[in-house]
């Protein structure tokens, strides 16, 4: 499986780890990705997405459930 998210696209970056005498040693930065059960065309689908891209999904579906309240 992939590091990346399928939703906003972001994958691992790298740089370097600095210790205490300022060595450099090369590491990772992992997306924080977890999975969530999201509802598909009525159906509950296992998504891997990133916790960023899963806040971002929950604004937006908010956001048109409150608009058609008002509407």
């Amino acid at each position: 499986m992939s590091r990346k998210c399928p939703i906003s696209g972001k994958g691992p970056m790298s740089g370097n780890a600095r210790s205490h005498s300022v060595l450099a040693t090369r590491r990772r930065w992992n997306v924080n990705l977890q999975k969530y059960k999201i509802n598909i065309n009525g159906k509950m689908v296992e998504v891997r997405m990133s916790a960023r891209a899963y806040r971002s999904l929950n604004k937006s579906v908010k956001a048109a459930s409150k608009d058609a309240k008002a509407a």
